[in-house]
């Protein structure tokens, strides 16, 4: 029967051998990471001290940076492991903070507590399966879709060190929903003229700046973040165009951070505006100067988006848009352009989607899009909008 080979980052028995002058030297073979074996040695007045010469050289080449991953490996660690790389990727510009913070909220109120005892033998696609199930039915279908996002994280870093041989994950069963999917409702032109009529005549919405807000959102269909990262800098009146390459987020013991980073490559767009728009900026100009935020705060600054969510909701009552948030303008604008015969490329490129499917399933921009935006925009709303 064949010898079996010598574990990877294992070495062979150590040798000893006396050189000429009185000097040893101790040696042994040794199995790199990249599966070759290769001869190590080291010298010492004496063999105990040349052994323990090469004992060190070997501790040093084979030990791996942190200790390795097995089978008997809580799941917990791991967790722990993979956020910290999270965070690494946070650093260096590569994942939002937001991100890492909705990481971060899932594995300690859910995945830690839950399933965080398993050893990586344990966490079986059974197992995994009936936890997510579980989390849907106590906490909702968009936790479980969540934890199972996070949770093929933590399982995908044990695959890439070799403590499992899958991602189980991926073999879990679908997180389903109680019914259909509800699509978002946008507002018709008529409705939209009598939403600012009520945002005018009320101050403390007039104060905040919800009406020209209001207008902002649907003139350009962006997020609630990417509008109030919105600055004169991005804007070009002359050839009434702006730049969408920001987003406004908190980041716990940070505060509010203005991020060059939107949700997808496909974020950052340029994108024509309004006549309506235009108008509406020129004015603001002139009462601002054209310096910071475009929306500032109270005292000049950004505007927190979960503020501004709150004060939509107290403008908006519980009447006949009690149901408006700040995304129904983002639908509405989609629903307009799709009204206009825009194609789906070209609303997907005003929104900042990648995925045409994404503007299609749940909506009805390439970098700058089409003026025709901006012109259906204007002849759809333009009157009822303008100020």
């Amino acid at each position: 029967m064949a010898r079996p080979p010598t574990p990877v980052g294992a070495h062979g028995a150590i040798t000893r051998v006396k050189l000429k002058g009185g000097s040893w030297s101790a040696r042994t073979y040794v199995r790199d990471h990249d599966g070759e074996r290769r001869l190590i040695s080291r010298r010492g007045a004496t063999g105990a001290a040349a052994e323990r010469e090469l004992k060190k050289a070997l501790a040093e080449r084979t030990a791996p940076a942190r200790t390795e991953l097995g089978p008997a490996t809580r799941l917990r660690e791991v967790a722990e492991r993979w956020f910290t790389d999270v965070q690494a990727e946070v650093q260096a510009g590569e994942k939002s903070p937001n991100t890492a913070r909705l990481y971060r909220g899932y594995l300690d109120r859910h995945i830690i507590p839950g399933i965080g005892a398993l050893r990586l033998s344990e966490a079986t696609v059974p197992r995994l399966d009936e936890f997510i199930t579980s989390v849907s039915a106590h906490s909702g279908v968009g936790a479980a879709k969540a934890c199972r996002s996070t949770l093929s994280g933590v399982m995908g870093y044990a695959a890439r060190r070799g403590a499992v041989p899958t991602n189980p994950v991926r073999d879990i069963g679908r997180v389903r929903g109680s019914g259909s999917r509800v699509k978002a409702r946008s507002l018709t032109v008529a409705e939209c003229a009598r939403w600012l009529e009520q945002l005018e005549a009320d101050d403390a919405a007039v104060r905040r700046d919800l009406p020209d807000l209001t207008r902002w959102f649907l003139a350009t269909g962006v997020r609630i973040g990417e509008a109030i990262a919105v600055g004169w800098d991005t804007i070009d009146l002359d050839q009434a165009v702006v730049e969408i390459d920001y987003k406004i987020i908190r980041v716990t013991g940070r505060g509010l951070l203005r991020v060059r980073r939107t949700k997808s490559d496909a974020g950052h767009r340029t994108l024509p505006l309004p006549l309506f728009a235009v108008r509406m900026l020129e004015r603001r100009h002139s009462d601002s100067g054209g310096i910071g935020p475009l929306f500032p705060d109270a005292r000049g600054g950004w505007r927190d988006p979960s503020n501004l969510s709150r004060e939509l909701r107290e403008a908006r009552g519980s009447g006949e848009f009690g149901w408006v948030t700040s995304h129904v303008f983002r639908k509405t604008c989609a629903t307009i352009l799709d009204e206009g015969d825009l194609s789906a490329r070209q609303i997907a490129d005003q929104l900042g989607h990648a995925k045409v499917s994404m503007t299609q399933d749940n909506y009805l921009g390439r970098r700058l899009t089409s003026r025709r935006t901006a012109t259906t925009l204007d002849a759809a709303i333009g009157d009822a909008l303008h100020r």
